[in-house]
């Protein structure tokens, strides 16, 4: 991890601003910035005003944020859930194949015959699930290969045209 400070806390800024202080503040730290910065949206102007580029960034960092935090059980038991049926596609999206991999196996864990949010949150209470299955995927997550901040961070450079804040 790099030297840099962490930024704290997104306080306003414009795409344009947060992408400028690459090299000031850790990439991690930016991105959380741009995800509390779309959630903020989402919670002003209602998930419809979320678009495909937005979406990709906050199943990404839903994703880092539950399974470093406490594996693909949590990010199957919280809200985060609702990132499921996108969470592969986004990972792919901003370069993270392996990563993509790690989480259809994760998925593919639960024995859904569809993935939905609902479905999800059943499984998971129902214990429906192998534990064991998604504690393999986590071990195999956290040795994965991939700089996910950094090819999402790259992600938002690429797509800055079609992300608002």
């Amino acid at each position: 991890m790099s030297d840099l400070p962490f930024l704290e806390r997104y306080s306003g800024q414009t795409v344009e601003q947060l992408l400028s202080l690459e090299g000031e503040y850790r990439i991690d730290s930016l991105v959380g910035a741009f995800e509390e910065a779309l959630l903020k949206k989402a919670s002003r102007d209602g998930d419809l005003a979320i678009n495909d580029e937005e979406r990709v960034i906050l199943a990404v960092e839903a994703l880092e944020r539950e399974v470093n935090n406490g594996g693909y059980s949590l990010f199957f038991e919280n809200s985060t859930r609702e990132f499921a049926p996108i969470i592969v596609e986004a990972l792919i999206r901003i370069g993270c194949p392996r990563t993509a991999e790690i989480t259809q196996t994760a998925i593919d864990a639960l024995h859904l015959p569809t993935l939905t949010a609902d479905a999800i949150e059943t499984a998971m209470a129902n214990d429906n699930v192998s534990e064991e299955d998604l504690n393999e995927c986590d071990r195999t997550y956290y040795k994965g290969p991939e700089y996910i901040a950094g090819q999402l961070f790259a992600f938002i450079k690429r797509n800055k045209d079609s992300i608002t804040l």
